[in-house]
């Protein structure tokens, strides 16, 4: 009885700590082609400092049969030139739990992206 106990207690231990692991990670993508749209004024002190970011925060809803979501960039105030320079998409515990609980059909999506300055001169 008590060795089942310790069992389930290290098996709950190992699941957990692999969903820990893979839980957050962020990736970048970066354009080495054209000149990132500057920050007026100048507020930030991470990776981004000097770059007008746009940054997104939402949940997705995926179909089960849809395998993949696009988010459209237009031209807009915010991304004049409708190019991207800088791309991050950033994945939480909180993110994998969700879709975990959700079997995949929510996505808690966090998307920082860079526009791309309208002429590069």
């Amino acid at each position: 009885m008590k060795f089942t106990k310790v069992f389930f207690f290290l098996v709950f231990i190992l699941f957990s700590s692999a969903l820990l692991l893979q839980g957050c990670y962020s990736v970048r993508l970066r354009s080495i082609e054209g000149a990132y749209e500057p920050e007026v004024p100048l507020v930030r002190e991470d990776y981004y400092r000097g770059m007008a970011v746009t940054e997104l925060d939402t949940t997705i809803s995926i179909n089960a049969t849809t395998k993949d979501f696009t988010l459209l960039i237009k031209k807009t105030d915010l991304c004049p030139s409708g190019k991207l320079h800088t791309v991050e998409y950033r994945n939480t515990f909180g993110g994998v739990l969700l879709s975990a609980i959700t079997f995949g059909r929510k996505r808690k999506v966090k998307i920082k992206y860079v526009c791309m300055k309208e002429n590069p001169n």
